[in-house]
């Protein structure tokens, strides 16, 4: 079912409600109603929109034993009421919010990723909506492509890359009916602020920055050193490989590796953190004198083989306390990283 598969967690639907609040807020895409659950509490009302009657009773009943009273269910294709209807106050524009999360599986039930494949296409509702609102909360795919999309919508002010226990799980988009639609290369677009964010039960973190400052970051490739660190799937689905290292004072081990290093021991690096132990060749002998067992979990970057050709290659198996990173590295040089997971 489409509804449970796109279903948020209550981990993200607690992020998303600490992004927006306001007067009213208006659920296109209700489903399974876990956001508008949690997004409602900061509304003085809340309307969600379902046109499967079935889920839509089910939703209704769940949101009364949890008390939540301020939502009105509207059954129907929610574009087709608000294109038809001026049930909304456009007096209240200026704090209303609207939230859709399309679907994302074609006539065929297959996956899409794309915003114009997606039902329904925000790019051809958005002047619609703007009707009715200033601001949009868009959720979309992980796999989407950050840099078409921002293009595509062109009102775009902040971008979400939500990840839960390092696994990217949606991009948010903020889109502000005061926005541009300059094109990528704009300051404007330029100045789009991409927010990479790792949600854990223990602690969650959030690196910011503009497309403008990734441009302009400065960073130093340098031989490995005494730590390793490699961002976390946020960082990496948001394109930041040159604002990290410049923001946590790090030297790139090579151009396209995204592994970075150092002396110095960066205690609130947002990824994992390394001791390396030695570097050397992709060498049977060299290698198994640093490992405690004979297995080890390897990771690749930039490098020809893959990971099972190198478990091959060294007869190892998977798991143990020790990490290979293979990678290519400033001067060409394939090497091999050993190194213990602080």
């Amino acid at each position: 079912m489409l509804s449970v598969e796109q279903c948020s967690s209550e981990i993200t639907a607690k992020f998303k409600a600490s992004l927006i609040s306001g007067e009213t807020l208006i659920d296109l895409t209700g489903g399974m109603g876990v956001d508008v659950a949690y997004m409602s509490k900061n509304f003085k009302k809340a309307f969600y929109f379902e046109q499967n009657i079935d889920l839509l009773n089910l939703t209704e009943y769940n949101f009364d034993l949890l008390g939540l009273k301020n939502v009105t269910f509207l059954e129907g294709n929610s574009v087709e009421k608000l294109a038809e209807s001026t049930f909304f106050d456009s007096n209240q524009i200026q704090s209303t919010w609207i939230y859709l999360d399309p679907h994302r599986r074609d006539d065929t039930g297959g996956k899409v990723v794309r915003l114009q494949d997606c039902e329904p296409n925000i790019l051809t509702i958005q002047s619609l909506l703007f009707k009715f609102t200033n601001n949009i909360l868009l959720k979309a795919s992980p796999m989407l492509d950050i840099d078409l999309a921002i293009l595509d919508l062109g009102n775009v002010s902040q971008v979400y890359i939500v990840a839960v226990e390092n696994e990217v799980k949606e991009v948010l988009f903020l889109i502000n009916k005061t926005r541009s639609n300059d094109s990528l290369t704009n300051t404007t677009n330029n100045e789009v602020i991409l927010n990479a964010v790792n949600l854990t039960k223990q602690k969650s973190t959030i690196l910011s920055f503009t497309k403008l400052e990734e441009k302009n970051a400065s960073i130093i490739l340098g031989t490995p050193k005494q730590y390793l660190y490699e961002p976390n799937a946020a960082i990496m689905k948001s394109g930041g490989f040159r604002y990290i290292a410049q923001h946590f004072d790090l030297q790139k081990i090579a151009p396209h590796s995204h592994l970075y290093t150092s002396d110095k021991l960066i205690e609130n690096f947002q990824g994992r953190i390394f001791k390396i132990v030695t570097v050397c060749k992709l060498d049977k002998k060299e290698i198994s004198k640093h490992l405690s067992e004979n297995k080890a979990n390897i990771t690749i970057r930039n490098f020809p083989l893959t990971v099972q050709q190198i478990r091959d290659k060294l007869k190892l198996s998977d798991g143990g306390s020790e990490y290979l990173f293979a990678t290519t590295d400033a001067q060409n040089q394939k090497i091999v990283m050993v190194c213990k997971k602080l």
